[in-house]
């Protein structure tokens, strides 16, 4: 039976888009523009939504936005963007994968996670979620591929870290001194977001499940939270915050650094290998940073340079083979 003209036409997005990074969807994904350089360009523009959609959420938080606000935002438009993928394949990936899995894997990865996100910052400074949040993602996987992956831990990965519990240490104790315990209760927060991010992961690797498609499923599947939304907390505060500040919540949750950020990760992997694309969820803790002091005016504090610092040393070393 021939596919109907929507779905054609959808399918060749998916091909254009995905390439080789989904065998189901055949395509070359060729271009001009040589593969070295393009998956640079494609890391560093991950990297680069993911540290701004941190900024702008706490921008969202100072603007009168809660973080359930922020949740609709990051999780429902890119559900209902990918909506028409999912009806086109005919929830093909649903079934391959399973119902339960890609519940799992949106409470993983999904609404939870970014609740847990955007909370920290009630209590917590913008660079503590732009340094701890990765730094726990990177410790979570390099535990959960040790103890459930049965990956060798390698000795440099072990200081590694090491060193990343010394910076995490180092934000912790500004938290504790210089702040006060509701901002430690911030960091923890944001330590809970990058350990479930690390599950998440984990997950796809071991259930291995296509990132692009995972990001498809729990978007269309977080849905729900618009009835959740609707009875529960209400659109009173998205309505008083006006029509700009939701519209730049929506670009840059919904889009730039859900989908849009995995698209490019995803694709700096099929284009650089992933040993070599590994080095760019580094730079989300220095371009939060960056983003916080040049957009929001948020100057870093010398706990917050040198725990970031040491969590950067860190990284390299958890990344060499």
């Amino acid at each position: 039976m021939a596919a109907r003209p929507l779905d054609k036409r959808i399918r060749e997005l998916i091909t254009a888009a995905l390439g080789s990074s989904d065998k189901r969807y055949s395509g070359t994904g060729q271009t001009d523009i040589p593969t070295g350089p393009l998956g640079v360009i494609c890391g560093t523009g991950a990297a680069l939504f993911w540290a701004a959609g941190l900024a702008v959420a706490r921008q969202g938080l100072d603007a009168g936005l809660a973080p359930v606000d922020l949740v609709f935002h990051r999780c429902v438009w890119a559900g209902l963007a990918f909506l028409p993928v999912v009806i086109a394949n005919r929830a093909a990936d649903l079934r391959i994968f399973g119902w339960g899995r890609g519940v799992v894997l949106t409470l993983c990865g999904g609404p939870i996670l970014s609740a847990f996100s955007y909370s920290g910052f009630l209590g917590a400074p913008l660079g503590h979620g732009g340094v701890i949040q990765p730094s726990c993602a990177a410790l979570g996987g390099l535990a959960l591929a040790t103890l459930v992956l049965k990956e060798p831990p390698l000795a440099t990965r072990v200081v590694g870290a090491l060193v990343i519990v010394a910076g995490l240490g180092v934000i912790g104790f500004e938290a504790l001194t210089n702040i006060g315990t509701h901002a430690l209760l911030g960091d923890l927060s944001f330590a809970t977001a990058g350990f479930m991010f690390a599950v998440f992961g984990m997950l796809l690797k071991l259930w291995r499940i296509a990132p692009t498609r995972a990001v498809i499923v729990t978007g269309v599947l977080s849905l729900v939270l618009i009835p959740v939304q609707w009875l529960i907390f209400g659109f009173e505060r998205m309505i008083a915050t006006g029509f700009w500040e939701n519209l730049l919540q929506v670009v840059f949750q919904g889009f730039l650094s859900g989908a849009a950020s995995i698209f490019l990760f995803t694709r700096a992997v099929i284009l650089l290998g992933a040993a070599r694309a590994a080095v760019f969820p580094t730079l989300v803790p220095p371009f939060t940073l960056l983003i916080g002091y040049l957009v929001l005016g948020l100057v870093p504090t010398l706990f917050q340079l040198c725990g970031l610092v040491l969590v950067l040393v860190g990284f390299r070393l958890t990344q060499k083979a």
